[in-house]
């Protein structure tokens, strides 16, 4: 799939705000930038995350969205959705599968991106958050067969929300899982930017260093692999894809 042409939509379908600039904004910024129409859905509030004492839950609901309406727009993402759910405690429930169903009626995107529901350790350093393989699950049932099949969810035929078939899934995996790699490197300033929106999050840390070294040994994985037009890319993302019929 070298030099695979960008695609007119895309819809990116993480669990919490900062998850899809972490995975995927060095590519959702080139897509964009080349005219792809991208839409998020964040499955979470995000309410969690915060070891302030005096922070609130619903204080931190609102930090979170303006954070990530902030990164959304330096990327160039067209539309953000917000499922409202509490974070921590996400479970893959027929509920979590039809509101993901619902949007991808509703945007109709070609290409999905969302989190590999199997992936359960990155690495030797960060166990996968229970959120983030919920969120998996739920989206890639969504996709198939409920966006896809008229009789499943028969109410949402009754919102005016036609069947809608996905033709491309984008997974973000664990590296050695990965068969699709993506040249970042025109756009890994914006994807340092786009997390840098997410000042609750990041605080004082410096994650550039950390970030640019992932992003040159996803590129020299690529090369490894002799995955098609690697030998040019400095910094990239990689995925397991999935073409659909």
């Amino acid at each position: 799939m070298s030099d695979q042409p960008v695609p007119a939509s895309a819809m990116c379908v993480v669990a919490h705000p900062d998850d899809a600039e972490f995975m995927f904004a060095g590519t959702i910024a080139k897509w964009t930038r080349a005219g792809t129409t991208v839409t998020y859905v964040i499955v979470t509030k995000g309410d969690k995350g915060s070891a302030d004492p005096a922070m609130t839950t619903e204080l931190l609901t609102e930090i979170r969205e303006r954070e990530q309406r902030d990164a959304a727009e330096l990327l160039g993402v067209a539309h953000c959705e917000f499922l409202g759910y509490p974070d921590g405690y996400l479970q893959h429930t027929l509920e979590l599968r039809r509101d993901i169903t619902r949007l991808i009626r509703k945007y109709r995107p070609d290409v999905l991106m969302t989190f590999d529901p199997e992936t359960r350790f990155f690495g030797g350093y960060y166990p996968n958050h229970p959120d983030h393989r919920a969120v998996g699950d739920a989206t890639i049932d969504a996709m198939f067969p409920s966006a896809r099949d008229r009789l499943t969810f028969p109410e949402l035929l009754g919102e005016g929300l036609e069947p809608h078939k996905v033709r491309e899934v984008y997974i973000g995996s664990s590296l050695p899982k990965c068969d699709a790699f993506i040249d970042i490197g025109a756009h890994l300033e914006t994807k340092f930017n786009a997390l840098a929106a997410h000042k609750s999050q990041m605080g004082d840390w410096d994650f550039r260093p950390m970030l640019t070294g992932c992003a040159r040994d996803t590129a020299a994985f690529a090369r490894y692999k002799a995955f098609p037009g690697a030998e040019a890319m400095e910094y990239a993302e990689a995925f397991k894809y999935l073409k659909l019929d």
